[in-house]
């Protein structure tokens, strides 16, 4: 997930208000007169170490014709706090920053006190009226009946999340704030030599694994915490079809090699690799180098998800994560196999299809109607070969005729210039971007919408 918020935005938050103060003070006022009436703020088990610079390290006395006024001595409070934990500011960070610590310091910390040590406002454990991190996130709060919980989070969720934690490089232990990267995390309390856990793993050697393949780490809608895709053999718990006994701790398959082991079942899409036109190298390898072969969060059982298994070798693409302010949410969110085939076909950059607007309209058209899996809580698009979330909310653009965008009569297809036919075709690459841009709708070469924008077509024609 590159994450999940794919872009995080730092939004301006409002001015810290200067209030009258109930009583005069005089500007040169100490600390210790403020402590006659605030002595709470001093008080706790975790008291702020800005408390003993005294009050006007923060705050500032203003007197203007005997009126008193108290104020912060920065802006905003998150400007205040970031002249001592430079540490935390977001806009010199790299990588992803938890969203509360890049606009409002104040959503999780108390200025003064707490009895919750790092001046929490609550635990980051118990129930939802008393988990801090519950007040954002619902995670483990609505499990289905036969569904599953993950008991480390009654322990709190700190005991795997290090809240502040970033880094510039796009791994799990980053990406989600983790103390320490599956499996080294989730070992820390299930030993692999635990004989209960061997015998549910049918003896098969996973202590080095990466647990997250199969499992959700906090809640799922089945048993054992297990993903929401699975591969048959595995939900089925035929690991033989797949698995020899083990030999001296390693795993020992029923064929020679994986992609022998897998085109026994998909012998379709080997063939399909082998006789497209246009070839992913990506899946002339093992099958398992983008697959996992046992369980998913995502359709397709991609190894990661959708989005990282591909900008693992895409690194124009992963590039744009961090140079572009704005990212289509196909590319970077759902995953790249919404609009490419990844196992080939016979069309230009593997699109799903080989006209750009058809291929756009899928989602963007007014006539498109997504078949919806209602048992699963997805959608089904490109006559059911890709899958999305069932709230899956996009801009339709309201067309008749091939015309109607961005404003109404505007053509969205046919020749850029019916007076010079070398001009080529207008498709909806010829003004916008199909994977990121730094402005609203992903203009070309990151234009501005606007009037200048149209000029470039019709240049002596809107004046």
């Amino acid at each position: 997930m590159l994450g999940g918020a794919v872009v995080l935005l730092l939004v301006g938050v409002a001015p810290a208000k200067a209030d009258i103060h109930p009583v005069p003070l005089e500007k040169n006022t100490d600390s210790a007169k403020c402590l006659e009436c605030h002595a709470e703020k001093a008080k706790g088990k975790a008291v702020h170490t800005a408390i003993s610079m005294g009050c006007t390290t923060c705050h500032e006395i203003r007197v203007n014709k005997e009126v008193t006024r108290v104020k912060l001595t920065t802006t905003t409070p998150q400007a205040l706090c970031f002249t001592c934990h430079a540490d935390k500011n977001a806009a010199e960070l790299k990588g992803l920053v938890h969203k509360p610590a890049v606009r409002d310091c104040l959503k999780c910390h108390d200025p003064h006190s707490s009895d919750n040590k790092y001046q929490l406002l609550k635990p980051t454990s118990g129930g939802v009226k008393e988990n801090l991190c519950l007040s954002c996130h619902t995670t483990g709060v609505n499990v289905p009946e036969k569904g599953s919980r993950h008991a480390a989070l009654d322990m709190g969720c700190e005991t795997c999340h290090v809240t502040h934690k970033v880094g510039a490089d796009p791994t799990p232990e980053n990406l989600y704030h983790l103390t320490k990267s599956a499996p080294a995390l989730c070992v820390d309390c299930h030993d692999p030599k635990d004989t209960g856990l061997q015998k549910a793993h049918q003896n098969q050697p996973f202590g080095n694994a990466n647990c997250l393949q199969c499992h959700d780490p906090h809640q799922s809608a089945a048993p054992k915490l297990m993903a929401k895709f699975m591969h048959p053999p595995f939900a089925d718990k035929q690991c033989e079809v797949c698995h020899a006994p083990a030999k001296d701790g390693k795993v020992v398959l029923t064929q020679a090699d994986t992609k022998s082991l897998c085109v026994m079942c998909h012998d379709e899409q080997a063939k399909k690799i082998e006789s497209a036109k246009v070839q992913h190298p990506g899946a002339a390898g093992d099958c398992t180098d983008c697959h996992s072969p046992h369980a998913s969060k995502t359709p397709g059982l991609p190894k990661t998800n959708g989005v990282e298994i591909c900008l693992t070798c895409h690194t124009e693409q992963a590039e744009m994560v961090k140079t572009k302010k704005i990212l289509h949410r196909p590319a970077f969110r759902d995953g790249c196999g919404t609009c490419h085939d990844a196992h080939g076909n016979d069309n230009e950059h593997l699109l799903r299809v080989k006209d750009i607007n058809t291929l756009c309209l899928e989602c963007h058209g007014p006539d498109t109607v997504p078949e919806r899996l209602e048992s699963q809580h997805l959608i089904a698009i490109f006559d059911g070969k890709v899958k999305l979330p069932d709230k899956y909310h996009v801009p339709i653009l309201t067309l008749k005729y091939n015309a109607g965008h961005p404003v109404e009569f505007h053509p969205v297809a046919g020749p850029i210039d019916a007076k010079n036919p070398a001009a080529g075709q207008m498709n909806c690459l010829t003004c916008h971007q199909a994977h990121a841009g730094n402005q609203v709708g992903m203009l070309v070469k990151d234009q501005k919408p606007g009037m200048d924008f149209c000029n470039t077509c019709h240049k002596g024609r809107l004046n």
